[in-house]
Order: structure tokens, then sequence, then C-alpha cells
């Protein structure tokens, strides 16, 4: 369950909503104000719609999505039974991770999965949350766009350092024609989308009230000179998204076979969602779902530096190029990293896990989402759920790994 966050939190009771599961759409509104609905099609996931035709929109791609080849180029990760820890220290640290409060604020943790040499050594889920349950991995996503982009440059159809391909900003004496797709992929646009979570700030405007996410994004004036400061935002990677549509042939149903068949298929990613807005962009910045299993799926294609099986995802040195230390932060391009640094990181977070090892780097999203990937130790642990207490967030991830890294310290795996 989704707590109420920023000014939902004061407005709750005013909000209404109706969900019609035979038409499979949701209405919602603010005392009768701010009227919104969202559509489900199968492939594609929920979709704000604005105009009549976008239904017919969101279908049509939602048809054609399915598109590229699902074959996998790695070994299975487990069979399909839930595998049960490999030994009592795995198990105790299962247990301590989904052990739940009896008071608000709840931890609610949903998967964990946690991958040792290329294999599952223990998983748990919670009722109702099974093996190929699709969980939504919120900003955890931009890890999946890193992913999208890298491909791309592999193709050597885009280039990190080029200036970012977006036709608003091509006249020379444009500022905003200075920012790279590095700088979107570190957070360093200097662009002002400050994103607060409040309901009221520029990220929340372009999410939820805007048909055309990019667009809007691409409007927003400088506050700084690209590549000088670091400011999180998800209208950064909504940009990127917007790249990635009008690289692979301009529809959601473009990108999805594009995704599904350079990314999903090869890596056997069997229950992967991207969704969209309303133009065919994804949501690259925070919407998409995948089971646990899925997303340690994802993990170990960085923990084997891009490579699924034989066959190279990712170009030569992108693993270590999306690791790397953006400014004096402890953010990378599109992956948190585990180096200390001075302040803290966006909602009062800490930057990093200071009981896990140092070369650790790892997809996050809100709300406790977590995939973790540690070269030194050859693992992969995943953690979802809905939390909205400091143990399911970036402490509890802190702690379940390092649990996790002392249960295997001695623990032969076959």
């Amino acid at each position: 369950m989704v707590e109420p966050e920023g000014a939902i939190r004061f407005i709750g009771s005013l909000v209404n909503y109706d969900v019609d599961y035979d038409k499979r759409e949701a209405t919602t509104n603010i005392a009768g104000l701010f009227k919104t609905k969202a559509v489900y099609s199968e492939g594609t996931g929920c979709m704000l719609v604005y105009k009549p035709e976008d239904v017919t929109q969101g279908a049509a791609d939602s048809f054609n999505s399915a598109v590229g080849s699902s074959d996998s180029l790695v070994p299975e990760i487990a069979g399909p039974a839930v595998v049960e820890p490999r030994n009592e220290q795995l198990r105790a640290a299962l247990d301590r991770a989904f052990a739940e409060r009896e008071h608000p604020p709840y931890i609610r943790t949903q998967a964990i999965v946690v991958v040792k040499d290329g294999k599952i050594v223990a998983e748990r889920y919670a009722p109702g949350i099974g093996v190929d349950t699709p969980l939504l991995g919120w900003s955890a996503t931009k890890s999946i766009t890193n992913a999208l982009i890298g491909i791309l440059v592999r193709q050597g159809k885009l280039d990190v350092g080029q200036p970012a391909p977006i036709a608003a900003w091509q006249n020379e004496r444009d500022p905003r024609h200075l920012i790279t797709i590095n700088d979107l992929l570190r957070q360093t646009s200097g662009l002002a989308l400050t994103q607060t979570s409040s309901g009221f700030d520029p990220a929340s405007r372009m999410v939820y009230l805007e048909r055309d996410m990019a667009e809007y994004a691409e409007g927003a004036k400088l506050t700084s000179k690209p590549g000088t400061q670091w400011a999180y935002t998800d209208g950064n990677f909504i940009l990127l998204s917007r790249i990635i549509r009008d690289a692979v042939g301009g529809r959601a149903s473009d990108v999805r076979g594009f995704a599904q068949r350079e990314l999903f298929g090869p890596l056997g990613m069997q229950h992967a969602t991207l969704e969209f807005d309303a133009t065919g962009t994804p949501n690259g910045a925070s919407s998409m779902f995948a089971s646990a299993r899925d997303w340690a799926r994802f993990g170990l294609l960085y923990l084997n530096d891009g490579m699924a099986g034989a066959g190279r995802i990712l170009p030569e040195g992108w693993v270590q190029y999306s690791s790397s230390r953006t400014l004096d932060t402890g953010y990378g391009a599109g992956f948190w990293i585990n180096l200390e640094t001075g302040g803290k990181a966006p909602y009062g977070l800490p930057w990093g896990m200071p009981h896990v090892p140092h070369d650790a780097f790892f997809a996050m999203g809100n709300m406790g989402q977590h995939v973790v990937i540690l070269p030194s130790q050859h693992l992969v642990v995943v953690r979802l759920g809905m939390s909205h207490h400091p143990d399911g967030l970036i402490a509890g991830a802190d702690r379940l790994v390092s649990d996790v890294i002392a249960a295997l310290q001695h623990d032969s795996i076959d």
C-alpha cells in the first residue's frame, strides 16, 4: 500500500477515484477538479490519456509492442520454484529484512532475490507476490534507460559526448545546445526541472499533468551551466527517453520492440513492462514493472560487464562509465555508487551503504527499490517493497546486503 506523500497528505480526503475493471481504466479528480484518466493496455501498461485518440493510439501501440526476439542468451538463474535460502545465515538475513513494524510507518518488503555466481541462492516474497509478479521499480527505471542508451551507443547511433539531439535546442544562441547526453545521464544538465515530489514542483507537473512529458522538459530554462552542478530530476531521463524513442522509430511500439529485442529478450526478462505517455515516449524515469527475478537478471548484465553469455549488450567500458562518480556526488550515470561524499542525496537519504564494499553500485527507486551490484562479491541483491520507514530504504538495503555477504562468506556455492 502506498502511503500519501507530498501535498496529497493534506488533500487526500478530497481525492476521488473510480476504477472500471471492464474498460480497464481509472479516473480521478480532486474535489471535482483536475480530472485525469489512465487506461491500461497489454504490453504497455497504464497511460494517462488526454484526448479520445490517445486511447486508440495506446491500443495500437500495445498491439504492436510484442515484436522482437525473446531468445535468452543466458542460462536460467533458477527453476520455477521459489529458491529457499542456501544456509541458515541467509535465512536469518531474509527474516530480518521481512520483519515488520507493529506501528506505521511500515517497511512492507515485497521481494528479495540474492544471486551469487549467476544462480539464485535465496529468495522470498510477500503474500500475493511470486516469482513472476511484475513490481514497479520507480526510479530504478533510470538504470534501464541507461542500458537502452548504452545499446544505441554500441550500435553507433548515439555518443554520450554529443549535444543532446533535441530540435528545440539546436540554435547555437540557445545555451541549452551545450547540454550533452552525458549531462542528462549524470543529472548535470542545469535545467530548471526541480524535483521535490511535493505535487507542485515542475517534475510532478511533467509526469502527471502534461500529455507530452518531453516537450514540457525541453522547454525548461537553464539554472546553471551544463556539466557544472548536479541536481536530481526525472526530467533529464524523460528527455533521454524521447531521444531513445526518436532513435528507434518514433512510436511506443518501436521502443517496446527495441527494448525486447536488444535488452529484455537476451537477458531472459519475461515480465518487463515499460509505460508510456500519450505521445509514445516511455517514462524511462520511473515507470517500469518487472519481476524481482527480472530485476536480478538486469543486475547481472552490469555484474558481467555488459555481456549476456557470449553476446555483448552494452559497449565495452559502459559499466565502468555508468558507475564512475559524477562531480563530488554519490551518483554515476543512471546508477548510484557506493563512495563516501559530503552532504546528502535527495530526500534526506545518505549517499551510499557504509557496510557494503565500495565497488558496489546500484539502481534505486522510491520506497525502497534496490538492485545492488557487487563485482568483488560476484553478487546481485534485489530488494523491492513499498516502504515508508528507513529500515526499508537505503539503510535497510545496507543491512540486508551486508548480512548476505556475511552469510555467504564461508559458504561454498556450487
